[in-house]
């Protein structure tokens, strides 16, 4: 049989336990957070009908699609999120209770440009609310953000906010009024961080075709200040679709302020987010110690995607947490330990005549909750053992040689200072239990 090159595709990636234990961590102080703001945990499949995602993400959005004709030649794609799965979810399922309070954990895929904390396979942790209107739902959702990144104690944080409503206003000033250009001036101006605004000006006249006119207008909106609404609110007089948008985001802003949370959140009238499904507020969140990484969390509200789908056009507004990239910076920052293992204690093999005892306190040590193995290796080489342990970061080696035996008693060492302690078998299960707890 001949040989096979083993590789992989760009943009993806194996997840060695040494990545995989500290993600698993994040992964469990995430749901955590959604567990006690009240969501319920939701799967959906990898694979969707084309059709079911096809023209919800924008040109691009569609363009960045895996998609591809199975054996049965049904036209599919691997999901690139996970609201619009659950927007067809929801449709599927007309009987749901609302609000509809749900929270996934799972890959997606985008055949994208791979750079810095971006892969094309990678994990979202999104929190959606369906069927409440209102700034209600919207600080709730907010809430669980500024609740996970309290919990992955990154440091300091801003959830940038903006609304679509004040898009719509400027767009219809100026005269874009087809949705399919408006759709195209949003997808330039969320660019706005990457290319910056004089290239975003330079596609909106070439690409887009927006007259000089309508140029000045939108540069003269981009040079409003961040977070003043009055200033927004003179800007816009007489624009009512924009007025009432900058009212919602102030409510919002005010009831945020009322729970605690306000402090971390700031009105940005430059924030687009560039996917269509957008109807309302929308955020982005970026970490103080690392601004250029990009938006480590982000959403929105969509009302009416579930009528895509044949479903009432409930509420809806979701955040979507970026794993990959919040884990990537975490590690810039070196907030996070890398482990091999999981294992507390390992539980060496002095030699034959031990390992019994050896398997019996291990399965002891496990029945009290403590991560424990026994070397499964060569007894002759008593130091490799040792050489194990400390490779693989684990922090306690147990040793019953015939001297411990003897006495009824286990030894105890910690890796970490070389210190040792002679204990019975309960006396060190108690006292590594407390330890690993």
């Amino acid at each position: 049989m001949a040989k096979i090159q083993a590789r992989i595709l760009r943009g993806f990636r194996d997840y060695l336990p040494a990545d995989m234990i500290p993600r698993r961590a994040m992964f469990s102080k995430v749901e955590d957070v959604f567990r006690i703001h009240g969501f319920a945990p939701l799967l959906t499949p990898a694979l969707e009908y084309s059709e079911c995602l096809l023209g919800k993400y924008g040109d691009e959005g569609d363009k960045l699609l895996y998609r591809f004709e199975d054996n049965g030649g049904r036209d599919i794609a691997l999901r690139y999120d996970l609201t619009v799965p659950l927007a067809r979810m929801v449709a599927m399922n007309g009987g749901l209770t609302l609000p509809f309070k749900r929270y996934q954990i799972a890959p997606v895929w985008r055949a994208e440009k791979p750079g810095r904390g971006r892969f094309r396979e990678f994990f979202q942790c999104d929190a959606d609310i369906i069927g409440a209107a209102g700034p209600d739902a919207e600080v709730e959702i907010l809430s669980v953000g500024v609740g996970i990144l309290k919990a992955l104690h990154v440091g300091g944080f801003t959830i940038s906010m903006n609304h679509r409503g004040v898009f719509d206003g400027l767009l219809a000033g100026i005269g874009v009024e087809d949705p399919e250009k408006k759709a195209e001036v949003i997808r330039t101006l969320d660019k706005l961080d990457k290319i910056g605004q004089d290239r975003v000006m330079e596609i909106l006249a070439s690409e887009v075709g927006l007259p000089a006119s309508s140029l000045e207008r939108i540069a003269e909106f981009l040079s409003l200040e961040d977070g003043d609404l009055d200033a927004a609110k003179t800007f816009f007089d007489g624009d009512e679709v924009a007025i009432a948008a900058l009212d919602s985001m102030a409510s919002t802003l005010s009831l945020a302020q009322e729970m605690g949370i306000g402090d971390h959140l700031e009105v940005r009238l430059s924030i687009a987010r560039g996917l269509d499904y957008y109807t309302g507020l929308i955020y982005e969140t970026t970490l103080t110690a690392l601004p250029d990484i990009g938006s480590v969390m982000s959403g929105g509200r969509y009302d009416g995607l579930m009528s895509m789908f044949g479903a009432p056009a409930h509420a809806a507004v979701g955040i979507s947490l970026g794993v990959d990239r919040l884990y990537a910076a975490l590690l810039e920052l070196e907030e996070i330990e890398r482990k091999e293992s999981p294992t507390e204690v390992l539980v060496t093999v002095f030699d034959e005549e031990s390992r019994t005892a050896a398997f019996q306190f291990t399965h002891a040590l496990r029945a009290a909750g403590v991560a424990a193995e026994v070397h499964l290796g060569n007894t002759k080489k008593f130091g490799k053992q040792f050489r194990y342990a400390d490779k693989k970061q684990i922090p306690y080696v147990a040793i019953l040689g015939p001297d411990e035996r003897a006495e009824g008693k286990v030894r105890i060492r910690t890796l970490a200072d070389g210190s040792e302690q002679l204990l019975s078998n309960a006396e060190a299960i108690q006292t590594l239990a407390s330890t690993s707890s």
